[in-house]
């Protein structure tokens, strides 16, 4: 059945299929770019810091004020 709260629903579900968690497949399911192909960003190595931070907030990554840059790279893989 179908949620109104996911907006890319297929995507959704193979993230769900893959294994990742509710919360985390929603997360990138309903970013505004989500089911896009992409593969012109540059690595987060090249970012600035203040980029990393505006990234994690826009993917809701707690504790980032309190990251270095390392730090925001790593969770921005990984979260």
């Amino acid at each position: 059945m179908p949620n109104p709260s996911i907006k890319n629903e297929d995507q959704y579900e193979a993230l769900r299929d893959k294994g990742y968690s509710k919360e985390k497949a929603a997360r990138i399911a309903n970013t505004p770019d989500s089911g896009k192909k992409g593969g012109a960003a540059s690595p987060y190595e090249s970012w600035t810091k203040k980029s990393l931070y505006e990234q994690a907030k826009k993917v809701g990554i707690d504790g980032r004020s309190k990251m270095n840059k390392k730090e925001l790279i790593h969770a921005l893989r990984n979260n």
